[in-house]
């Protein structure tokens, strides 16, 4: 019995990690500071810059790839779906071919299948999240399209249909990311094929990957060669050129 304990401890270490871990970097002072929320920053410039261009066929060029790029993680994560079941369908070939490893690492059947369902979970909520994302990116791309004019930039209306896509865009890449986070940590779950402690091992490596990442790597400190501040003109129009923009 106790040995059911250690795997439950495992597993309970792995969804704190998961949990504190998301929680952190989207809704701690700390987690402002991460390269997603800097990259944030910069869709709101890119909205703000697509308003001011009359011409924006590179700008939904750039949303296809990004539509594009989603779609393929949305399709691995159903063939890690299909993966993650046929392992499930074939408990009792896995245990033969465990028992005769050098070390016995064959749990019981009961707890391999439920090991196997815990992947089968992550696969499906990563799938959830990136087509979810996916569906965003294709909204965003409809407000892109129903940007205002170049000339009506400085409008009420051109400034509320900034605010609304920057939002809508910041939704879609917060789901994509929860989808990217799902595949790491599945790979941290594939420690508890192996035993709990191999679980914790894998789990804490995952987080120091991705901690480093956010804060850590080279694309992060690439933010402070200019202070890790997005342009401040390309936030808010400056007052002068809302009083010469030309009207309608």
């Amino acid at each position: 019995m106790s040995g059911y304990w250690v795997d439950v401890a495992a597993v309970g270490f792995f969804v704190i990690e998961w949990v504190a871990y998301a929680i952190t970097l989207e809704h701690s002072a700390y987690g402002r500071d991460s390269l997603s929320a800097r990259m944030n920053r910069y869709r709101e410039v890119w909205v703000r810059r697509l308003l001011e261009r009359e011409t924006r066929m590179v700008d939904m060029q750039i949303m296809a790839s990004l539509q594009n790029g989603t779609a393929f993680f949305a399709s691995t994560s159903l063939i890690a779906l299909g993966g993650a079941l046929a392992l499930l369908h074939a408990t009792n070939d896995a245990l033969v071919i465990l028992s005769k490893l050098p070390i016995d690492l064959s749990p019981a059947p009961a707890l391999w299948e439920l090991k196997c369902v815990g992947l089968v979970l992550i696969c499906v909520y990563a799938f959830f999240k990136f087509a979810w994302a996916y569906r965003l990116f294709n909204y965003v791309a409809i407000l892109f399209g129903g940007m205002p004019p170049a000339h009506l930039r400085d409008t009420p209306e051109a400034e509320a249909h900034v605010l609304r896509t920057t939002r809508l865009f910041e939704s879609a890449g917060r789901h994509f990311n929860r989808g990217q986070r799902a595949f790491f940590f599945a790979l941290g779950y594939l420690g508890w094929f192996l035993g709990p402690l191999p679980l914790a091992v894998t789990t804490a490596g995952v987080v120091i990957v991705m901690w480093r990442r956010q804060f850590a790597s080279a694309a992060r400190l690439a933010f402070e060669a200019d202070g890790g501040k997005p342009p401040q003109r390309a936030l808010r129009p400056s007052p002068s050129r809302r009083r010469s923009a030309p009207r309608s």
